[in-house]
């Protein structure tokens, strides 16, 4: 056995970054619900491929081009977070990288006109009109479709490790919903989302998911939405659990460690040994308390049967990917990931403002206005427009 695992191949471990943003009106500050035309072709014209419409028009979607090093994907990530900005100006408006708008109605919001998005909004009706977030995906080249699968079922136990440290969306038209991660609960209403199933082998994924297409009920797997998936398009496995983050160093952290633990299952295959396996029941009570609470009153330890703090978590997380992360130089990144951890997450930061605010007797309009003044800047902290 252990000669048959040492002939498996390193994977390319590449990385690509997709993020999603909402656009508001700099006056107001409200969701641009119908950006002009022009905005989205001369964004097109500017990052090509690049950039492109989500599915409501106040959504904007931009992913890297296949990235070797974290360096890369810094570099742009800046790039298209300042074109997006440089062009959005221009029309009065702007982009946040926040998985909900504070205040914002998905009734006030309407659909882009492509084929596709139509027949979202034919087949799910009122779950997908709510579909008012944005999410950040990390795409890790992993060639080896077995490998993949292999990583793809053991990832799982680490999702809400993942959710827990990217939380921004803890408001929902005006209100402070008291969980750090309201965007799940509203992508949970639509189907074949949540934490992925276990398969055996790759081919199995696959024949499973021809059912589904064989009956007609989903053209390919890119209808598949799960918070973890083996990508449709490329040979990588792709992480959609996470919310978008305001601060890039966030966004850029969180895809380091999710990097690192990809490569610390690999090798932990190559060594013939794997990672205990948990039923989802067990780990959607970990997803369930990362969404609620985020980095507080923190998650379950299934190997020792306690709830243990996050930072006592993340200290053994960042033990065992040690190796990884200098084998991608990216200890950087992973002690920004502890900072996170120290300091909190957008959620955090946007929670202690309306408090604070709300303290002061501000009226509510002036709260959201200033949370999404802090999200805009946020967003473009170190970078140029």
């Amino acid at each position: 056995m252990g000669d048959i695992y040492s002939m498996i191949s390193e994977p390319s471990f590449t990385m690509g970054i997709e993020e999603e943003y909402h656009l508001v009106d700099l006056q107001t500050r409200q969701l641009a619900s119908s950006p002009p035309p022009e905005f989205m072709k001369e964004c097109e014209a500017a990052l090509d491929s690049q950039v492109s419409p989500e599915f409501l028009k106040s959504q904007i979607e931009i992913g890297t081009n296949v990235c070797k090093t974290i360096a890369e994907a810094r570099s742009q990530l800046q790039h298209l977070r300042g074109t997006i900005a440089r062009i959005a100006k221009k029309y009065g408006l702007a982009p946040i990288a926040v998985s909900t708008h504070p205040s914002a109605s998905w009734a006030d919001t309407s659909p882009t006109d492509k084929d596709r998005y139509h027949d979202l909004a034919r087949d799910l009706q009122g779950v997908v009109r709510r579909l008012l977030i944005c999410g950040m995906h990390v795409h890790i080249g992993i060639e080896d479709e077995d490998l993949r699968i292999d990583i793809f079922n053991q990832m799982s136990y680490f999702l809400p490790h993942l959710l827990a440290l990217s939380t921004s969306s803890p408001f929902w038209g005006g209100e402070n919903t008291g969980l750090k991660s309201y965007r799940i609960s509203v992508f949970d209403q639509l189907p074949r989302t949540g934490l992925p199933p276990h398969f055996e082998t790759y081919r199995e994924y696959e024949r499973t998911i021809e059912v589904l297409i064989k009956t007609g009920v989903i053209e390919d797997s890119t209808k598949i939405w799960w918070d973890l998936r083996p990508s449709a398009r490329f040979p990588t496995l792709e992480m959609r659990i996470a919310d978008v983050c305001p601060r890039l160093e966030d966004t850029l952290a969180i895809a380091s460690l999710y990097r690192c633990l990809c490569r610390m299952f690999y090798r932990l295959r190559r060594n013939n040994q794997r990672w205990r396996s948990y039923p989802n029941f067990l780990i959607e009570e970990n997803r369930w308390r990362a969404q609620r609470y985020g980095l507080d009153n923190s998650l379950i330890d299934f190997g020792a049967g306690e709830i243990k703090s996050y930072k006592t978590l993340f200290d053994e997380l960042t033990s065992l990917i040690a190796e990884d992360a200098a084998f991608f130089g990216c200890e950087t990144e992973i002690a920004h990931a502890r900072k996170i951890v120290l300091e909190g997450t957008s959620a955090d930061r946007q929670v202690a403002l309306y408090n604070r605010l709300k303290q002061d007797n501000q009226a509510d309009e002036t709260i959201m206005q200033a949370i999404v003044d802090m999200l805009r800047a946020e967003t473009l902290e170190g970078i140029e427009i």
